[in-house]
């Protein structure tokens, strides 16, 4: 049994992971424990939001599953510390996990993009447009260049988790551009996983979402070789196999 722990802000799209618990079969459990900050989409609450302590108290709760690694679901708040900064977070859950392996949504875009060889992707955001630009900078920082870039300016977590499916699926269907070669959606408050192949389907490329990186990028710290046909194209990499450089 492999166990990959979630630490995730406050609530919003957390059903996501259950739900991937299911698709992906029993050999996979993926806890969530919460942690709480403001869920404005502003940058001194982002801050606050991946603070060390509050990781650590996320470590604390997940350590009664016992898991195999650590991943800190939250996009904004780990990309809004720059990339060495997003390093040195993520250094710290680890340790705060017991010295278990830790990563955190930011990179796992990078890793999920590079081991899906892509180069130019668009980018449909619900961040303003400040909190937007930092995760362009981010990509661009890993080598993947963002041709497009929409902001929603949805100011917290929580109005985005109340978005029907329709709502999300249109927001990411109208941001599509004909030069990227991919569409990320930076988000881990909005619900996808169930969209995804949808998506994928509608746009003829692949579509990279928060929780589903996030997901994808615990199983690839384990070692997994977990495949699946129903998470979109990314699934279809066994994370232990991707080629994704250094963090």
């Amino acid at each position: 049994m492999t166990t990959i722990g979630f630490v995730y802000p406050d609530h919003a799209a957390e059903d996501d992971y259950p739900l991937a618990e299911k698709l992906l079969g029993s050999g996979v459990r993926l806890p969530v424990a919460h942690i709480y900050g403001t869920d404005l989409h502003a940058i001194p609450e982002l801050l606050d939001l991946g603070a060390p302590h509050r990781l650590a108290e996320g470590a604390r709760l997940l350590a009664e599953h016992r898991p195999d690694a650590v991943v800190w679901a939250c996009t904004s708040g780990s990309f809004v510390y720059g990339t060495q900064g997003a390093r040195e977070q993520v250094a710290g859950l680890s340790e705060a996990a017991g010295g278990i392996p830790a990563s955190s949504t930011s990179f796992a875009f990078t890793n999920a993009a590079r081991a899906m060889g892509l180069g130019k992707v668009a980018v449909a955001a619900s961040y303003p447009e400040d909190v937007a630009t930092m995760f362009a900078d981010f990509l661009g920082d890993a080598g993947i260049e963002v041709v497009a870039m929409s902001n929603h300016d949805i100011a917290t977590a929580a109005e985005v988790g109340r978005m029907t499916p329709e709502a999300v699926a249109d927001l990411i269907s109208s941001q599509d551009q004909p030069d990227a070669e991919a569409l990320l959606i930076p988000d881990t408050a909005m619900r996808t996983l169930a969209l995804v192949n949808t998506l994928e389907d509608r746009l003829g490329k692949p579509v990279l979402t928060a929780n589903q990186v996030t997901i994808w990028e615990g199983l690839r710290l384990t070692g997994a070789t977990s495949t699946s046909e129903t998470v979109g194209s990314l699934f279809r990499i066994p994370p232990a196999e991707a080629k994704v450089g250094g963090e």
